[in-house]
């Protein structure tokens, strides 16, 4: 038996033991660093620190808090927070306690947050703030078993008139019983953590369903045991890395890192303001973070905005570097699959060391200048951006899973990595393709199923243990696999001719700096069209060199200026499309698509049906008067 296959068939069986093991052997290391902003909302904010010791404390109270309150193994508590320390210090005194965390999106809105709750049957809800808060006493008739609620904020934590006494109390008062308890027990947590089954519930993550109401996706203890040993297997991150994590820990992305974090035992930066990340990256200084892809497609067309604002000299110039980078990945890569090496011909050599100095020595400073590797998963990166990030000495290993399958089943290995793949599987999961090309998983980090929906759950996990994923795919001959769509996302024309709309909106976001959204229809029609959303400081930029300065953004996008410039990219991108995927109209659309109009979901994924159902006039009238209309 190997290393890694010992690794992971001794892993125990849960999380939680995980983190006593890791506090034992590492308690005066450092854990987690967090954001604490200046009294008087001025200035940057100051770093401050836990070691695996001091957040064992507070888990620990939290933990015993909980179960003063009554909650049991495998009950649920939720969580309805941005990503903060206290969340995980949360989620992890959840788990001790041997309860299961429900999470919840902060966006979410009462009626949906109500309904996750009450399907859950959710116990205790652990809340951010005041506004979280109210979105439950609001609602608080549809919720009989919401015993109570503990909020993060102690200034948000008074009771008000109606409430159940003892209902609302701040999580330094749970944690004050939780402390008190543990002077008259102070092996409960231990018994209780010794308790807890590998098949045990753990988390409830519901999916952002675009029709009907999200299904709550069971995943067990062993799923994060599995997923910390895996994270360590694969040899991607070790005990000396510092991560910078602002991914929203309700979706399964964020939360796996906490686990895999655990398991190596390495530093975690905790912040989830998006609109803090390029302050702190140099500050933070981060060797690996994972992001989603609409991160790296705003760095690229801010980098490439700014180099347009420079003048026509650095714009060429800009140009010019993001084409030899993308021209040394590829090679580079290329000779790596071949020969071990990632390296290339002399005169690329020479010219990619110039484009360093003038333009990626700028951008790696930006990251904080430490960074090894950046993770990208929950939806296709454009191999064009990933290829410039490589070129330029940032290297994106895409990786690919599911909430169904606590995240990461594939990852892009190391120095070995592909663009345009999302790499090979985790240490101990398998998969297969079926005949119509659907990826089919199996493996311990599966779920168990959808939470009180077992016709649902038999639609897609076999009584053998085989997950199908939804997605189509391709395995190449040495095992990296290629995403190339949702399995109910492409699209078939009148014609007959199959389309993968995410691999068309890709290159599109890699030709045209300007696109925020992109999305491609055209099922059952006789050619596409798509609906194009616009980055708006990037279109600001423009307009102030266009003589449009001040103007409301609405009126810039729908200028002719605006849209002849699209149409230049729309031009560029059908030169590489086949006859059949070429965009014959677009509409530029008014405003960018968000998650508040429930657009994308919280992960910043495009939500078609609503956006096809939001904006039907103006598909309806790119297609009027066709032979089809």
């Amino acid at each position: 038996m190997s290393d890694t296959q010992t690794l992971i068939e001794n892993r125990p069986p849960s999380v939680a033991t995980l983190f006593l093991d890791r506090v034992e052997s590492t308690p005066d290391r450092e854990a987690y660093r967090y954001p604490v902003p200046p009294a008087s909302g001025k200035g940057p904010d100051e770093w401050r620190s836990y070691t695996w010791g001091e957040a064992a404390e507070r888990v620990f109270a939290a933990a015993a808090g909980l179960i003063e309150l009554g909650v049991e193994a495998e009950q649920r508590v939720a969580i309805a927070s941005n990503t903060r320390v206290e969340w995980i210090l949360a989620d992890l005194g959840i788990l001790c306690a041997g309860a299961a965390t429900t999470t919840v999106y902060p966006s979410t809105n009462a009626e949906e947050t109500a309904y996750i709750l009450a399907d859950s049957g959710s116990r205790v809800l652990i809340a951010e703030d005041a506004t979280q808060l109210a979105k439950v006493r609001e609602r608080r008739g549809e919720l009989p078993e919401l015993a109570h609620v503990v909020v993060l904020d102690e200034a948000a934590a008074a009771p008000a008139e109606g409430d159940p006494e003892g209902w609302v109390l701040s999580l330094a008062e749970l944690e004050r019983r939780g402390a008190a308890r543990l002077e008259k027990e102070p092996d409960l947590i231990r018994k209780r953590v010794a308790a807890i089954t590998a098949d045990q519930l753990a988390t409830l993550i519901y999916t952002s369903g675009t029709t009907g109401k999200p299904k709550g996706v069971r995943l067990q203890h062993d799923c994060w045991s599995y997923m910390a040993r895996a994270i360590e297997a694969s040899g991607l991150v070790t005990g000396e890395d510092v991560q910078y994590l602002w991914l929203p820990l309700a979706h399964v992305f964020g939360k796996v890192l906490t686990a895999g974090q655990i398991g190596v035992g390495h530093v975690t930066a905790v912040d989830g303001r998006i609109d803090k990340i390029i302050e702190n990256l140099p500050v933070v200084k981060p060797t690996y973070m994972a992001a989603v892809p609409r991160i790296f497609e705003k760095v690229y067309n801010g980098v490439a905005a700014k180099a347009r604002a420079g003048g026509g000299a650095k714009y060429k110039i800009f140009q010019w570097a993001a084409g030899v980078a993308r021209e040394y990945a590829r090679v580079s890569q290329d000779n790596y699959r071949r020969t071990g090496k990632a390296d290339a011909p002399a005169g690329l050599t020479i010219k990619h060391a110039i484009a360093d100095k003038l333009v990626y020595a700028k951008l790696r400073e930006a990251f904080g200048g430490n960074l090894r590797a950046a993770i990208s998963g929950s939806a296709a990166l454009a191999p064009d951006i990933g290829f410039f990030f490589s070129g330029a000495g940032i290297h994106i290993l895409e990786g690919y899973g599911l909430t169904e399958s606590s995240a990461a089943s594939f990852v892009n290995p190391g120095e070995a990595y592909r663009t345009g793949t999302v790499g090979k599987p985790m240490p101990g999961t398998e998969v297969r393709i079926a005949d119509d090309g659907e990826i089919l998983l199996r493996g311990p980090g599966i779920m168990q199923g959808y939470h009180g929906l077992p016709e649902k759950t038999a639609e897609v996990l076999e009584d053998d243990g085989w997950f199908h994923t939804g997605d189509i795919g391709e395995l190449s001959a040495d095992g990296y696999l290629r995403i190339t769509d949702r399995k109910k996302d492409l699209i078939k024309t009148s014609g007959g001719k199959y389309i993968a709309p995410a691999e068309v909106e890709g290159q599109f976001k890699a030709v045209c700096p300007f696109v925020s959204n992109i999305l491609v229809h055209g099922a059952d029609r006789n050619f596409c069209t798509a609906l194009i959303a616009l980055d708006e400081p990037t279109v600001t930029g423009w307009a102030e060199e266009n003589g449009m300065a001040g103007k409301p953004y609405a009126e810039v996008v729908a200028s002719p200026e605006m849209h002849r410039l699209i149409e230049g990219y729309v031009q560029r991108l059908n030169e590489g499309l086949q006859r059949w995927q070429t965009i014959k109209k677009f509409r530029i659309l008014p405003r960018d698509l968000d998650v508040e109009h429930g657009e994308l979901t919280p992960s910043l994924k495009l939500k078609r049906p609503v956006v096809e159902r939001e904006y039907k006039h103006l598909i309806d009238e790119m297609y009027a008067g066709s032979r089809e209309a």
